[in-house]
């Protein structure tokens, strides 16, 4: 019995007409031989839930910085987050599951320590530029598995490079990843804020709460039920002028309050200076990098792309580690 072929059956006897069937995939770089168990995008999904870039989301920072809290989220919880919001519209639009996971629990795997603080540094000092979605396409393709990538399918390695707001993914559940991205950062970065005292509830002005309602929970149960009410049955993913106007009003408060903010940014250039500095250091000590990044160079990378590399894949803690360790003198005894 060849359970991936029933499920692969399931899938066209149950989704939209609109979803992405796990057996009419574009394939992978390097054809492999199908699992007999799972389809390919579930396969796909437990590559990156085992792999260790996912598991160093837990480390690195979502938006405040090295907070005092156990309750504040991090890069992985974001992850979290947007899958089980992307994963809640995929189920009610009858998209596949699956596929949409995949590209959630993917889609932020080249972020760096310190969040965008450190993306804008390695972009800034970098002549090679750096962007944390291409970063994360660099990782499934290239970086993971000792250098071998993960061989996912076409589908989830379009959504990942493609869930910004400038993207546009080619699957309704890439388009799904992407809006949920957004959903999810907008919300629980306000519950953040106002566990650290930026802002409150009340602060945010009435016509967000007229529109989207009066707590996270609220705003979160407006904008899943309005994608799924506005795309239902249709070739894309939509929501009403009126709530993805306000949404996006809402996105562009919290860079005005939160995002920019001196109390919840104030240790941010340290962050960057940080990330430049090692940048620096690496690229004049190339040859203290790690064995797997020193044969990225001998395969032709550049010196540049590879020290991005390395400096992408640290945690927070991680990189003050190696900050301390080159930067700050020790005290030495002689036995």
């Amino acid at each position: 019995m060849n359970i991936r072929k029933m499920m692969e059956q399931r899938e066209h006897d149950f989704l939209s007409p609109y979803a992405s069937f796990s057996d009419e995939t574009k394939g992978r770089e390097k054809n492999e031989i199908p699992c007999d168990i799972r389809p390919s995008y579930q396969r796909d999904r437990d590559r990156i839930l085992h792999c260790k870039s996912f598991r160093r989301l837990k480390h690195k920072t979502q938006v405040f910085l090295a907070p005092e809290g156990d309750h504040y989220r991090t890069r992985l919880t974001h992850t979290l987050e947007v899958a089980q919001i992307a994963r809640t519209i995929a189920k009610a639009l009858k998209l596949n599951e699956d596929l949409t996971e995949a590209i959630a629990l993917g889609h932020d795997l080249g972020h760096t320590p310190f969040g965008h603080t450190g993306e804008r540094a390695l972009n800034m000092i970098s002549s090679v530029g750096f962007s944390h979605q291409l970063q994360s396409l660099r990782i499934v393709e290239k970086l993971e598995k000792n250098g071998q990538g993960m061989n996912l399918t076409w589908e989830v390695r379009d959504g990942i490079k493609n869930h910004q707001t400038v993207g546009m993914p080619s699957t309704l559940e890439g388009k799904v990843v992407r809006l949920s991205d957004k959903i999810a950062y907008i919300n629980h970065d306000i519950d953040d804020a106002i566990r650290g005292h930026i802002i409150r509830e009340e602060d945010i002005p009435t016509y967000f709460h007229e529109i989207l309602g009066f707590s996270c929970r609220e705003r979160l149960n407006t904008l899943v039920h309005d994608i799924i009410i506005h795309s239902d049955g249709k070739r894309d993913v939509e929501m009403s002028n009126e709530v993805e106007e306000a949404m996006f009003l809402l996105r562009k408060y919290m860079f005005d309050h939160v995002y920019t903010n001196p109390i919840a940014k104030g240790q941010e250039h340290k962050a960057e200076d940080m990330i430049i500095e090692l940048f620096e250091y690496y690229m004049s000590h190339f040859d203290l990098l790690p064995e797997e990044y020193i044969i990225l160079r001998k395969n032709g990378e550049s010196e540049e792309r590879v020290v991005c590399d390395y400096i992408a894949g640290m945690t927070d803690r991680y990189a003050i580690a190696k900050f301390k360790e080159i930067k700050i003198p020790v005290f030495w005894d002689v036995l």
